[in-house]
């Protein structure tokens, strides 16, 4: 079982933040033709942000660029994400155009290019025991389970292909992730899962039991979503 730790975790920041320092320089011109195009469609803040929970279930602030308008029912209650994702939102969302300022999540340590996806924080509790081992690794931009599905999965698929991840972590596997995400993206698959504007909430598996994972660091809280990537 090959966990990241020691020469293979130093070599994986290393190369984490040095990708993620050139990529913020050269994409630059990118990103802010994106924020102005969300300034323009969606209005503000351009930004999303939202605590979710990092390697042991550390807190820290993602951010990505918003995809969804805050429309509200009378009652004062988010409208279902298919009635808030506008077009230019799902052009983001189907380019990964939205995850682009993610790499500032990197350059912090917060993430790594590679592992699996940070969920919601609401999700912690609900994980079954070997679920919960996705926490083991730096959460990540783009990972196994994406490349293998991504939000078409369903949550038992995703969570097995995240702790494989984490069972068979190397350098190389990071390679060639990153490598099909560039097919994945140009191929536009796996955006939403069947019959919803993106993924449907996790509820838990009540047939096995509860691990003791809990966020390790308290974090004022921030806008929430209910579109989960």
């Amino acid at each position: 079982m090959q966990r990241q730790a020691g020469v293979g975790l130093f070599l994986k920041r290393f190369i984490d933040r040095l990708a993620a320092g050139v990529g913020l320089l050269c994409l630059s011109p990118v990103m802010a033709t994106t924020a102005l195009l969300v300034r323009a469609t969606m209005g503000g803040p351009v930004l999303f942000r939202q605590v979710r929970p990092g390697r042991g279930g550390k807190l820290f602030q993602l951010v990505k660029f918003r995809t969804m308008l805050d429309t509200r029912d009378a009652e004062g209650n988010l409208l279902p994400d298919g009635q808030r994702l506008t077009r230019v939102g799902r052009f983001l969302r189907a380019t990964s155009l939205d995850e682009l300022p993610q790499l500032w999540n990197v350059l912090r340590g917060e993430m790594s290019l590679v592992g699996p996806r940070p969920l919601l924080v609401e999700y912690l509790p609900r994980y079954s025991a070997e679920q919960a081992r996705r926490h083991d690794v730096l959460p990540g931009i783009t990972g196994w389970a994406q490349v293998n599905g991504r939000n078409a999965l369903g949550w038992d698929d995703r969570f097995r292909l995240d702790v494989w991840y984490v069972d068979h972590w190397s350098l190389a596997l990071d390679l060639k992730i990153l490598m099909l995400t560039l097919l994945r993206v140009v191929q536009r698959q796996g955006i939403s899962f069947e019959g919803d504007a993106t993924m449907f909430k996790f509820l838990g598996s009540s047939t096995q039991a509860r691990p003791q994972l809990v966020p390790s660091s308290a974090t004022p809280p921030v806008e929430r979503c209910r579109a989960i990537r």
